[in-house]
């Protein structure tokens, strides 16, 4: 699915040939040598005032139009229709392709990312993300020449979106290997959220609270020319808003509690992925007490990239942001697996922040985990 850019958002260019200029070219035109006329073929000619003849019209309008109001006119303009269209919105594409991770073909390429769903903006919350956190980032695929847009940040409780032209990261670079060859180098507009964060208090397990922000906020980011004409323009619904506690891990009571004290709540599993329980699993994601993953579901060990399924899902390996202080493990949630008389009762689900599996370990009193918040 292509996004194109709204009908009516036209982009301006000058045609710097002044009114006075058009006469010029007309009274040379009519003062071309005699020979010319006798020499030039007769369909040469007709085609020759055929070219001529708009400018002429034009001329007879500009004139009368500045005659009746007077005004100088410094330039005179032709409209074009822009022929910029963002395919996709591309986030870490790491464990994005086969066995069960690529999403559907309508919603998920495995080399490009997720596909526009939606430029209506009484739509927008189909596009990806729907879900945020400070550091994270991902690009906008444009088709055309994106060199001259001017982008504004976008800011909506505390939450800001900006977008920067830039080059996509080479595969050499650690953090962004999973990169398809034939994107790297690519000039691309990326987009970097942020906002509410608490890395001054990871270490405190009675944290003062931060902001809160009010979700679902639209975020709309539009590409200007130089002229402040709207050229392209991007739309999305953040839903939900999370907040990690760095590399500090803590039995998940207290990570509860660390949350809480912010004004945040523990993730539970569908806030992260959207792996289906299993109700013949005996080890993985066992079904219990209606805890369930996110829809659309996903029905293998991990996620399938969907939009609006959970952070883990539409992002990725949270480890390949390096802004977004996500550690390569698993996160504990607020919720607990019942199964009477084994060694997994009591026990709270984990989810695996790289491609989104949940685990029931043994519930053995050694359990420290890592945590991420997210808005009640």
């Amino acid at each position: 699915m292509q996004y194109h850019v709204n009908p009516q958002h036209w982009q301006t260019y000058a045609l710097s040939l002044s009114n006075n200029a058009i006469r010029h070219v007309f009274t040379l035109f009519f003062l071309i040598p005699s020979t010319f006329w006798f020499k030039s073929p007769l369909k040469s000619f007709a085609k020759i005032a055929l070219l001529a003849l708009p400018l002429l019209s034009y001329s007879w309008q500009l004139q009368a139009a500045n005659g009746n109001n007077n005004q100088v006119k410094h330039s005179d303009a032709i409209i074009l229709n822009s022929r910029e269209v963002i395919n996709y919105a591309r986030p870490e594409l790491l464990y994005g392709q086969a066995n069960g991770f690529a999403g559907p073909a309508d919603i998920w390429n495995p080399n490009k990312g997720f596909l526009i769903q939606s430029n209506n903006p009484v739509s927008y919350s189909k596009n990806f993300p729907t879900t945020g956190a400070n550091g994270l980032s991902f690009d906008l695929l444009i088709e055309g020449d994106v060199d001259g847009l001017i982008w504004d940040p976008v800011t909506h409780e505390g939450i800001t979106a900006t977008a920067t032209r830039t080059v996509a990261y080479p595969r050499s670079n650690s953090n962004w290997w999973w990169l398809p060859p034939e994107e790297d180098g690519k000039i691309v507009i990326r987009v970097k959220l942020t906002g509410p964060e608490a890395k001054t208090q990871w270490e405190n397990d009675n944290p003062r609270p931060i902001r809160v922000p009010k979700l679902p906020q639209t975020f709309e980011l539009v590409g200007r020319d130089s002229l402040g004409n709207h050229v392209i323009k991007y739309g999305f619904v953040l839903q939900k808003w999370f907040v990690n506690r760095g590399n500090i891990k803590g039995f998940s009571p207290n990570q509860m509690s660390w949350c809480n004290s912010l004004g945040y709540r523990l993730s539970q599993v569908k806030d992260l992925t959207n792996q289906a329980c299993d109700r013949k699993s005996s080890y993985y994601f066992n079904c219990s007490d209606g805890v369930d993953g996110a829809k659309p579901a996903s029905h293998h060990n991990g996620y399938q990239r969907q939009i609006g399924a959970g952070l883990f899902t539409e992002w990725g390996d949270m480890s390949n942001y390096r802004d977004g202080d996500f550690k390569y493990n698993g996160y504990t949630t607020s919720e607990i697996y019942h199964s009477p008389g084994t060694t997994r009762d009591g026990a709270y689900y984990i989810v695996y922040s790289f491609f989104g599996n949940i685990l029931v370990p043994a519930n053995n009193g050694n359990n420290a985990l890592l945590a991420v918040c997210v808005t009640p």
